[in-house]
């Protein structure tokens, strides 16, 4: 073969061989979607839809493969779902129901104590009594030295082991002792999202089943939960009778709650907690809760609470304490709750919570709880400084008991009223509690 034809033979295999890597690379990656493309979506239902089912299972499936996807929408179906376990939320996959008609509805309790001892960092308990126990279900594990907080775990059921023993799909956070009557329950968050992002839950009612489940603390559960999550969204939700705190997100970047009803639940209403930041709740209702309307736990900064009805909770309409700085509560309806519209828990100055304003709010009706305090609407312990209460209404709506409408801690330094109009006090403000 001439040099001339080897040359161009040379030329025709390389542009060939080009073509073909480029079209497999262009196979395996494709180019970025654009702004038009459809995301996934799977609709799930009891009747019909794409996966049918009346429980956790089918929810988790659709969730799941979306998931596996790099994410999408699932579309709930009216109807009440049975759930033995939490619907554990994944990065990018929205879950979208339909308001008032798609309930999700936690099934009744079971309890057993453990016939071994758990310890730190085992897969696996061993339950006396395993009757009503399967796998899948979502439990928590405790003693009477750990009964609530973080010290709690939460885990599923993912293997029977034995007759007795199943593996638990966390390792457990502590030891757990038969001689402190260490127990095992079946109840989790109806809702859960552990260190996920990018998510919208909307249009869910929860059924807390109040009166067959166990109790589970807001540090590790609620109706909707959140732990170590960032940019979740939660609208237009309903959580009723939970047996623990309606909405609770911890250690959560960047959430917010909106439009949402927490009601009747046994704990507390709304709970932002330990250490989350830029929170945002707004058009909110928090109503006849067993605890406090919102409970502002600790470390949350830079958070806005607007627009909420926070009405007959039986302690505080709104708590706030613990290194809670820079946050802004505008336009809220605190009213008729069983003790403080507001209350600022005793903290030390490194630990008060300073920097927050309270512009534009109607607290009415509330009453001081702590014996021997002045009947008072806003209540303040402890040292918590440049605190600023502008243009709200307080007091009560009818002549009543003698009240104060700003009982102040003289360790409260920088306090700022203004334009602040009080309704049937004996003292504005006054110096306690």
């Amino acid at each position: 073969m001439s040099l001339r034809k080897r040359l161009a033979w040379t030329l025709i295999v390389g542009t060939w061989l080009a073509t073909v890597v480029v079209g497999i690379g262009s196979t395996q990656a494709g180019p970025p979607p654009g702004r038009d493309s459809q995301p996934a979506e799977i609709r799930v239902g009891i009747d019909q839809g794409d996966i049918r089912g009346a429980d956790n299972r089918a929810l988790q499936a659709a969730v799941d493969s979306l998931a596996a996807l790099g994410g999408g929408t699932v579309r709930i179906g009216p109807g009440r779902y049975q759930m033995r376990n939490a619907l554990t939320l994944r990065d990018n996959v929205d879950i979208v129901g339909v308001p008032g008609k798609t309930i999700l509805a936690a099934c009744d309790g079971c309890r057993s104590r453990l016939a071994a001892d758990g310890d730190c960092r085992q897969r696996e308990i061993t339950l006396a009594d395993p009757a009503g126990f399967q796998v899948g279900d979502g439990v928590c594990i405790h003693d009477d030295a750990t009964p609530n907080g973080f010290e709690v775990t939460t885990a599923t059921l993912t293997a029977r082991l034995d007759a007795n023993t199943f593996r638990i799909s966390m390792p457990l956070y502590l030891d757990y002792m038969m001689a402190k009557h260490a127990v095992a329950k079946r109840v989790f968050p109806v809702v859960g999202g552990w260190q996920v992002k990018n998510v919208l839950v909307e249009g869910l009612t929860i059924d807390g089943n109040r009166g067959h489940s166990h109790s589970l603390d807001g540090c590790r559960g609620g109706g909707i939960y959140l732990f170590e999550s960032q940019a979740i969204t939660v609208r237009n939700c309903v959580v009723r009778e939970y047996n623990g705190d309606g909405i609770s997100f911890q250690v959560s970047d960047h959430v917010t709650v909106e439009n949402c009803l927490a009601e009747h639940n046994a704990g507390l209403g709304l709970h932002p907690g330990s250490g989350s930041q830029f929170p945002v709740l707004r058009h909110n209702r928090s109503i006849g809760n067993g605890v406090d309307g919102l409970f502002v736990c600790w470390r949350v900064k830079h958070g806005l609470f607007e627009d909420n009805e926070i009405r007959g909770n039986k302690h505080d309409g709104i708590s706030i304490g613990h290194k809670d700085t820079d946050n802004v509560f505008r336009n809220n309806t605190i009213s008729g709750n069983g003790a403080a519209g507001v209350e600022f828990r005793n903290e030390q100055e490194p630990m008060g919570a300073h920097r927050n304003t309270f512009e534009d709010n109607r607290i009415l009706d509330n009453w001081a709880s702590a014996p021997g305090d002045a009947k008072a609407c806003i209540v303040i312990r402890g040292h918590h400084h440049d605190l600023v209460f502008r243009r709200n209404t307080l007091g009560s709506s009818k002549p009543g008991p003698a009240t104060v409408g700003i009982l102040a801690d003289p360790a409260a330094a920088g306090l700022t009223s203004e334009g602040n109009r009080f309704l049937n006090v004996k003292s504005e403000i006054a110096a306690g509690p």
